[in-house]
């Protein structure tokens, strides 16, 4: 059975691949640039469609990692289905969003036009609705423990995070196993976490006092392009927060743990990672 990753150089689909390989599956890596993946690479362009179909041939199974650019993904996402299709992929299993079909999350437009589209292809699916990464936090723990704060306009929101490497271990058990077909998952972690609970935790393990700092959503957007992030991403980040203090990543399930065959990362071990990176 070979299995095709696309975006299999990113943060996720690069664990995906290397727990693949760990399980002695025939993986091949779709990707942009084939020298910076391993293995079998093929190119896979999202901007150039003519190159998909010949990345999905042979695949047994796809994994569709969604891609990052908001602005242009569903027509990136348009060309990929069509190229499963005609590529005669047999399975195709898509990284969507926690409620895609009923989210106020500002990315989940997309994600539930995708899974529309990918319905309407006739493919059999799996959907792995995924929560947020706890690295999408921890990444700039040496901002929040050098200044003391972490900011965000989430207010007591609650969001059910798991770590990158409990996401692709779902991912490679769906893509390795039997009887997810037409099953759509909301993935996530087993308990959820408030940015004040974080921000507990980080001041617990570090012994550096910080504190979660809420803002007005344009303010948080505001503070963000200061530290150098375009104004159309910071204010989709501002919004994508205003949505989780109205609960949209407020969802425990248990599919992930389900799924992996064992519990999910807890907010104490991903900031203890986190910190001892930070030390490495």
């Amino acid at each position: 059975m070979t299995i095709t990753v696309t975006g299999a150089t990113g943060h996720l689909g690069r664990l995906v691949v290397e727990g693949l390989e760990r399980q002695g599956a025939d993986v091949v890596a779709a990707v942009r640039d084939t020298t910076k993946a391993r293995g079998n690479a093929r190119k896979a362009d999202y901007d150039q469609p003519e190159t998909l179909v010949p990345a999905f041939e042979g695949a047994d199974r796809l994994l569709f990692i969604s891609a990052s650019d908001a602005g242009r993904r569903l027509e990136q996402h348009r060309a990929i289905v069509d190229a499963a299709v005609k590529g005669g992929v047999g399975h195709i299993v898509y990284t969507s969003i926690t409620r895609a079909d009923t989210s106020v999350n500002p990315l989940a437009p997309d994600h539930k036009a995708t899974e529309e589209l990918i319905v309407a292809s006739g493919l059999p699916y799996t959907f792995l609705r995924n929560n947020w990464y706890f690295e999408n936090y921890t990444a700039g723990l040496a901002t929040a423990l050098q200044h003391g704060v972490i900011l965000g306009a989430a207010g007591e929101g609650r969001v059910a995070a798991a770590t990158r490497e409990d996401f692709a271990a779902g991912a490679v058990a769906v893509l390795t196993g039997e009887g997810h077909e037409g099953k759509i998952y909301e993935t996530g972690g087993d308990a959820t976490m408030s940015l004040a609970e974080l921000a507990a935790e980080v001041t617990a393990q570090s012994g550096t006092k910080v504190a979660y700092q809420d803002l007005p959503a344009d303010d948080y957007a505001q503070a963000l392009i200061g530290f150098g992030l375009p104004e159309g991403f910071a204010r989709l980040l501002a919004a994508a927060d205003t949505s989780i203090a109205a609960g949209s990543l407020d969802v425990v399930s248990a599919d992930l743990s389900t799924l992996i065959g064992r519990p999910t990362t807890t907010l104490a071990d991903a900031v203890a990672a986190a910190l001892k990176d930070l030390k490495s």
